[in-house]
């Protein structure tokens, strides 16, 4: 059985940074992409970025380009989210999610850390 798990959440003043975790457990994850989203109060989830089994191929939104950054460690099935110059429009749950193999729908999601960015 899959299972994500979020850490590092928390409160940062605009301007920071901040880096949130994922541990991926119940694998194989030989082929998968790895995903973070994020839901503000009122709206709906949205793409944040993604990340190939590899690590060469990411993709991120265009409300996060330059600011935010990527990861993986394949060997731990965890990725990483660092998230620098944060703004208070960045406030949201993030939710880590994960694709078995490229192409297919993100089926298994993580719990949800909550990020706040204070003005």
């Amino acid at each position: 059985q899959v299972q994500l798990v979020e850490s590092g959440g928390g409160l940062v003043q605009a301007g920071g940074s901040l880096r949130i975790s994922c541990a991926a457990s119940g694998g194989p994850f030989s082929n998968s992409i790895m995903g973070w989203f994020r839901q503000a109060p009122g709206k709906e989830r949205e793409f944040v970025a993604s990340i190939s089994r590899s690590g060469g191929s990411t993709n991120y939104a265009d409300s996060v380009k330059g600011r935010f950054t990527i990861s993986r460690d394949s060997a731990k099935n965890a990725v990483y989210l660092q998230m620098n110059s944060l703004k208070p429009a960045d406030t949201a749950v993030y939710y880590c999610a994960l694709a078995l193999r490229p192409g297919l729908s993100y089926n298994y999601w993580g719990q949800g850390t909550q990020v706040t960015v204070s003005s």
